[in-house]
């Protein structure tokens, strides 16, 4: 499910964007605050992010700047009037940005989110949205217990693949009900459900038995090898991952 991030003064206005996509989108929302903005990227990677200009002021600049320069790949999405619209008017020049004139209705919101994140929208007899996501990307999944491995390798392939994490395997098979990876990165040694566990599970199920798997695993042994390959996996990679060789297994694989 595609992520947007909902940034502005938590107001009726914002709440009823939230209600109007959640239905269809993981919605978080922000505060219109520098510093909690900044701090939520660093743990989050949204799709899209849509603020609210609703309360903005020339002194939420820096906002835009720091999305611009850090940022710069996540399309950014505005609702203003066009007077709050002039405050930021430097920033729309660029591709990341635009901005849609209030008052607006749902429907207008819905077909610029769908257009940013790459959805199809289908408004529905009795006036009801349906949305499906149209996938410009292969999706990667990693799965593995360590937040800093899960968060390192993330930024290798997030360039060129779209991303999404698992902290175990069982919360790996529960995100893949709801968007099959075209590939996983699956750490070999996790406690409670291990890899080769989480893979013989990943079998099992017909949706899921023909996506492959890379192991990821931080032992070199002969044996450990030996029996991490009687599992017959796509491949398999040593940790610490290099950049370049990890791209180029992935590549291989998923094209194979």
């Amino acid at each position: 499910m595609k992520k947007i991030l909902l940034v502005g003064k938590i107001n009726d206005a914002v709440k009823g964007i939230e209600q109007l996509l959640g239905s269809h989108f993981h919605v978080q929302i922000c505060p219109l605050h520098y510093e909690a903005l900044s701090d939520m990227l660093k743990v989050v990677t949204p799709d899209m992010i849509l603020i609210s200009l609703v309360g903005a002021y020339e002194e939420h600049n820096k906002i835009f700047n720091m999305l611009q320069a850090d940022h710069g790949n996540i399309p950014v999405l505005t609702i203003g009037t066009e007077a709050e619209k002039r405050t930021f008017l430097q920033f729309y020049n660029e591709e990341q940005f635009d901005n849609l004139i209030r008052p607006v209705d749902n429907t207008k919101i819905m077909e610029n989110v769908c257009v940013k994140i790459g959805a199809l929208l289908t408004i529905k007899d009795d006036g009801t949205y349906e949305v499906k996501e149209v996938r410009l990307r292969k999706l990667v999944m990693i799965v593995d217990d360590n937040a800093a491995t899960l968060r390192t390798i993330k930024e290798m392939i997030q360039d060129t693949y779209d991303v999404t994490v698992a902290t175990s395997g069982m919360k790996a098979l529960t995100a893949m009900g709801k968007n099959p990876p075209d590939l996983i990165l699956l750490d070999y040694e996790m406690p409670v459900c291990d890899g080769k566990q989480t893979l013989e599970m990943i079998r099992a199920d017909d949706e899921f038995k023909d996506i492959p798997v890379i192991f990821l695993t931080g032992v070199s042994d002969r044996a450990h090898i030996e029996a991490v390959l009687t599992l017959k996996p796509a491949g398999y990679m040593l940790k610490p991952a290099i950049k370049e060789k990890l791209l180029e297994i992935i590549d291989k694989t998923i094209n194979a």
